[in-house]
């Protein structure tokens, strides 16, 4: 059981009450009221997730209530833990939704390495427990925004990138950062099959400017609901950027190199005039073959139950990250 884990309150953190179904979070908080500590995946666990879960190694976090309390602050609509778990995008598994819960339970997250290389003057290797180690972990509520127009309210754990990247020590030269997915087509049929994988050319690349990489609210995820990343999820470190589209918050990353100029990313060069390389949510500017302007907010209701919101810019997270793009069209830097 790892303990090194905080909750951390700020501007742009989404209550927990807007994770969880409303009964269960009032029955949490008296729970939490006569406890110190709380073995989160007591209380998170469903019996859906048995089946789902029983060759994958999922360890609970223990962590410390800072506080009994805590104020809404929004009336978003709620994201289930099954949900979240159940509906994916990992192409290295398959294309639809329900393929990588399926195909990724016999996917081996120990023994791992994470490299940090390129324009850095202290290369870093982290193997499976340094990735929780390390790092003080936090757990940061974030809305996830697909590309595809519908959304979800994570309750991700992990630290922030900036944390490692200035472990590695950055030189004048680094501009960039690339990151890589593990390449094993043995243990991800998407990677040896171009129709099972969605005719990508693995392994999965992806990138951002060494500024969004540092910025605070950009994550290196090994947990969520209280529980160490399932596969599907992208385990056991996966990125989250939660102002840009999903497919930026690339899985089970085995590499990042700091460079000198743009890296590749997958989506990109797969289809250049609907993927960028910004990728940053803006309800006003269309993907070429549908609306951004509003998205589906996915509860139990399902991929089609009535629940279209209004999409926000920045995912809602402008006031932290606006700055980056100041004077950038981001019409022609989508």
């Amino acid at each position: 059981m790892f303990n090194n884990i905080t909750r951390k309150s700020s501007p742009w953190q989404l209550s927990e009450s807007q994770v969880t179904d409303e009964a269960f979070y009032v029955n949490r908080r008296q729970a939490l009221k006569k406890m110190g500590f709380v073995g989160a995946a007591a209380l998170l666990s469903t019996n859906s997730q048995a089946d789902w879960f029983s060759k994958t190694p999922i360890k609970p976090f223990a962590r410390q209530v800072l506080s009994a309390q805590q104020t809404i602050v929004t009336d978003e609509m709620l994201t289930p833990e099954a949900k979240v778990i159940s509906h994916n995008n990992f192409y290295e598994f398959g294309t639809a939704k329900n393929d990588p819960v399926e195909n990724a339970q016999q996917f081996k997250v120990n023994p791992w390495q994470l490299r940090v290389s390129g324009e850095v003057d202290n290369a870093i290797t982290l193997d499976y427990d340094d990735l929780f180690k390390s790092f003080t972990l936090e757990e940061r509520i974030y809305r996830l925004r697909c590309v595809e127009a519908w959304s979800m309210v994570i309750p991700w754990i992990g630290f922030p990138l900036a944390d490692l990247i200035k472990k590695a020590k950055p030189n004048s030269k680094a501009k960039y950062v690339a990151f890589e997915t593990l390449y094993d087509p043995k243990q991800m049929p998407g990677q040896s099959s171009r129709r099972i994988g969605g005719g990508i050319d693995y392994p999965y690349v992806e990138g951002l400017r060494l500024d969004e990489a540092m910025n605070p609210l950009t994550l290196l995820s090994v947990g969520l609901y209280g529980k160490t990343l399932p596969a599907q999820n992208g385990a056991p470190v996966r990125l989250v950027v939660p102002w840009k589209y999903g497919f930026k918050s690339i899985k089970s990353i085995v590499s990042i190199k700091l460079v000198e100029k743009m890296p590749p990313t997958t989506w990109n060069i797969l289809a250049p005039r609907e993927y960028g390389f910004y990728a940053n949510v803006n309800p006003k500017v269309d993907h070429p073959r549908w609306s951004q302007a509003s998205e589906r907010r996915l509860t139990s209701g399902g991929l089609f139950a009535r629940n279209r919101i209004d999409t926000l810019p920045f995912n809602g997270y402008g006031e932290q990250v606006a700055h980056l793009y100041k004077n950038m069209d981001l019409r022609k830097y989508y």
